[in-house]
């Protein structure tokens, strides 16, 4: 079982590692906006910063990162990663079900469309699908979908 701690300004180098391990490995098709020294920049100057980010470890290895903010009474996943390797290992089911339990209902986030993984991943988990784009909004310019859990 994964042991989840708040993450700390000194977790940085270690959230932005999986993040974009993750991204390359599991969303190809998404090539991110950034550079992994951009993606280490904002992680540390704005994700920690702005609370609600929860690392997974693994044998005090960091594994997976869970990011979660409340807007308009609506509560947010907005990252919820593992690194390569430790997926379907229950890891992103005991981040997810730690932010199902202290968010406000419903809950939303954003995947990819191509991100069938992810799909049946929260679908599994209750999500249904409300809103579906061609990816205007969003950075890497690939349709998307807006998923709640009430």
């Amino acid at each position: 079982m994964l042991k989840l701690r708040s993450a700390s300004e000194g977790d940085a180098e270690s959230v932005a590692r999986i993040l974009v391990q993750s991204r390359l490995e599991y969303l190809p098709f998404a090539q991110s906006a950034h550079s992994p020294e951009g993606v280490r920049r904002w992680v540390g100057n704005s994700l920690i910063p702005s609370g609600g980010v929860v690392v997974a470890q693994l044998d005090g290895k960091d594994v997976g990162v869970l990011a979660i903010s409340t807007a308009d009474g609506i509560g947010w996943i907005d990252q919820l990663y593992m690194a390569p390797g430790h997926v379907n290992q229950g890891g992103g089911t005991q981040l997810l079900n730690h932010a199902l339990d202290i968010l406000p209902r419903p809950v939303h986030l954003w995947t990819f469309q191509q991100n069938h993984g992810a799909i049946r991943f929260y679908e599994r988990h209750g999500f249904k699908a409300i809103r579906y784009t061609n990816g205007d909004g969003n950075e890497e310019k690939c349709p998307d979908i807006l998923f709640e859990h009430s």
